[in-house]
C-alpha cells in the first residue's frame, strides 16, 4: 500500500513530533503540520497529546489564526466557553472573514442550547465559506437538535447538491422523512437522486427500505438487488433483500441470502433465527430446529430466539421439550413476560393448573396486560378454585379494559357464586350492554348460574330469551 505525499508528510511530522517528545529536543513545525497533529490527536481522542502540540504550536506560532481556532474547539470540548467565545471575539477583529470563527461561534451557542443563535452564525459562515456542503451538514444538524424535522431536510438536500457524496446527509434526509411519516415523498426523492447518481448503492439500499415500509415488496427487492449488485459486500443491502424474499414467500432465495450475510461477517443471532424461521416455512423441521439452536447458543439473552425453539416445540404439541426450553429461558431471564407466557400456556395444555396459574400470574406481574393473559389467568384461578383471587384479578383487568364484555360476564357468574346477586346482577347487565350477542359466554363459563332462576329472570328481562 502506498501513501499519498500529503499522507506520507503528515506521518513524517507525526512521527517527528513524538520522537522530539521523547527527546525533549524542541524542534520547529509550520503552523499548518501543528494543526494537523493537532486534529489527529482530537480524532484519535488522544486529548493531552492535541493539547501539548497546541502549548508547543502557539509558543512558535503565537499570532496563527489557524492554531488559535483549535485553541477555540479544545476550550469548547472543556466546556470553558465564554473563555473560547473572548479569544474568537479577538480572532474576529483581525479576520472577520474568517469562516471557521462563524463555525466556532455557532458550535459556542449550540453546546448552549441557543439552536436559532448557531443556525445565524453558519448562516453568514455560508456567505464566506468555499464548503458549503460541510456548512450546510452543520445547519441541518442545528435544525435536528431544535426538531424542525421540515427544516432540516431541507436544509441536507442542500448538503447534497453540493456533494453527492455525502452519505450522512443522505442517510440524515431520509431519517427526516422517515420521521414525518413522508414515505412515498421520500421515494420520489430518492428516484430523483438515483436518476443523478445511478452508482449510489445507499440510495439504493434507502430506497429498498422506503418500499418496504410501504409494503411494496416487489419494488423494494428490485432496488436492494441493484444495491448489492453495485456493492457485493453491502452487508445490510443483503440483510434487508433477505427479509423481503421472506415477505415474497420465496424462502429459499431468502435463506441463501442470510448465508451471504454470514459469508460477509459473523453469523449474527438476527441472521439465524430468520434462517430458522424459513426452514420451518419450508416444512424443513430439522433444519429449522438446528437453526433455532444455533441462534440461543450464539444469544442466550435473545428472547425471540427462546421464544421461536419454544413455539416450535408447541406447535409440534410437544409440550414436554417446549416445558424444558421454556424453563431454561425462565432460568436466564425470570423477568420476561414472553417467558412466562408460554409456561402458562404449555403448563395449561399440561394440566399443571397450579403452575399455569403461576406463569400468568408472573406475566401480567412483569407487564404483560394482554386482554387473553388476563382471562386465561382468572379461568385458571376458577379451575383451581379460588373464586376470590379471580374476582380481584378481574377488577384489576378492569383498569386496563373498563368497556370489556368478556370481563363483565366472568365477574357476574363469580359474584352470583358467591351469593353477592346485587353486584352479579350489576355485571350481567354490563355484560349485556356491552355485547349482547355473547350473553352464552356465562353458560359456557357458569352452566349452574346460567340456569338460576336469578339469572334466567334477567335474561328474560333483557329479551334474550
Amino acid at each position: 500500500m502506498y501513501l499519498s505525499h500529503e499522507e506520507e508528510d503528515h506521518s513524517l511530522s507525526l512521527s517527528k513530533f513524538e520522537s522530539m517528545l521523547k527527546t525533549n529536543k524542541v524542534l520547529f513545525f509550520d503552523s499548518e503540520e501543528f494543526e494537523d497533529i493537532i486534529l489527529h490527536y482530537l480524532d484519535a481522542g488522544k486529548i493531552n497529546l492535541a493539547k501539548k502540540a497546541l502549548k508547543l504550536g502557539l509558543e512558535q506560532h503565537p499570532r496563527s489564526t489557524g492554531l488559535r481556532l483549535v485553541q477555540v474547539e479544545l476550550l469548547v470540548f472543556d466546556d470553558k466557553l465564554d473563555i473560547a467565545e473572548r479569544l474568537l471575539n479577538d480572532l474576529y477583529a483581525i479576520e472577520p472573514t474568517n469562516e471557521e470563527i462563524y463555525i466556532q461561534k455557532a458550535n459556542i451557542h449550540s453546546k448552549r442550547d441557543e439552536h436559532d443563535k448557531a443556525v445565524e452564525f453558519l448562516n453568514v459562515a455560508l456567505k464566506y465559506t468555499d464548503d458549503y456542503a460541510d456548512v450546510y451538514s452543520l445547519i441541518g444538524m442545528e435544525y435536528l437538535f431544535m426538531d424542525n424535522l421540515e427544516m432540516a431536510k431541507e436544509t441536507f438536500i442542500k448538503c447534497l447538491n453540493e456533494d453527492t457524496q455525502d452519505h450522512s446527509a443522505l442517510y440524515n434526509v431520509v431519517y427526516c422523512f422517515d420521521f414525518l411519516d413522508q414515505n412515498n415523498e421520500a421515494v420520489k426523492f430518492l428516484n430523483e437522486f438515483i436518476d443523478k447518481k445511478p452508482y449510489s448503492e445507499v440510495a439504493w439500499h434507502q430506497l429498498g427500505r422506503q418500499h418496504y415500509t410501504l409494503k411494496q415488496y416487489k419494488e423494494a427487492l428490485r432496488a436492494f438487488d441493484y444495491a448489492t449488485l453495485i456493492d457485493d459486500s453491502f452487508l445490510g443491502a443483503f440483510l434487508e433483500k433477505a427479509k423481503t424474499l421472506e415477505k415474497l414467500s420465496q424462502y429459499k432465495e431468502a435463506i441463501a441470502c442470510y448465508g451471504i450475510t454470514m459469508e460477509l461477517d459473523d453469523p449474527t443471532s438476527f441472521a439465524l433465527l430468520r434462517v430458522g424461521k424459513c426452514y420451518e416455512r419450508l416444512e424443513e423441521y430439522e433444519k429449522a430446529l438446528e437453526f433455532y439452536e444455533k441462534t440461543v447458543h450464539e444469544d442466550p439473552l435473545l428472547d425471540k430466539a427462546w421464544i421461536a425453539i419454544t413455539d416450535f416445540y408447541i406447535r409440534r404439541r410437544n409440550f414436554e421439550k417446549a416445558l424444558y426450553h421454556a424453563n431454561k429461558a425462565i432460568g436466564i431471564d425470570n423477568e420476561n413476560k414472553l417467558y412466562w407466557k408460554r409456561y402458562a400456556v404449555i403448563n395449561k395444555e399440561l394440566n399443571n393448573h397450579e403452575e399455569a396459574e403461576e406463569g400468568y400470574r408472573k406475566a401480567v406481574e412483569f407487564g404483560d396486560h394482554e386482554l387473553d393473559t388476563w382471562l386465561f389467568w382468572v379461568d385458571t384461578l376458577q379451575r383451581l378454585g379460588e373464586g376470590e383471587p379471580a374476582v380481584k384479578t378481574l377488577l384489576q383487568a378492569t383498569e386496563y379494559y373498563p368497556e370489556e364484555h368478556e370481563i363483565e360476564y366472568r365477574l357476574a357468574g363469580l359474584y352470583f357464586t358467591a351469593n353477592e346477586n346485587e353486584k352479579g346482577t350489576f355485571h350481567l347487565s354490563n355484560g349485556l350492554r356491552l355485547n349482547y350477542k355473547n350473553h352464552t359466554l356465562l353458560e359456557e363459563f357458569f352452566p349452574n348460574i346460567w340456569k338460576s332462576e336469578i339469572v334466567q329472570n334477567i335474561l328474560i328481562k333483557n329479551g334474550t330469551k
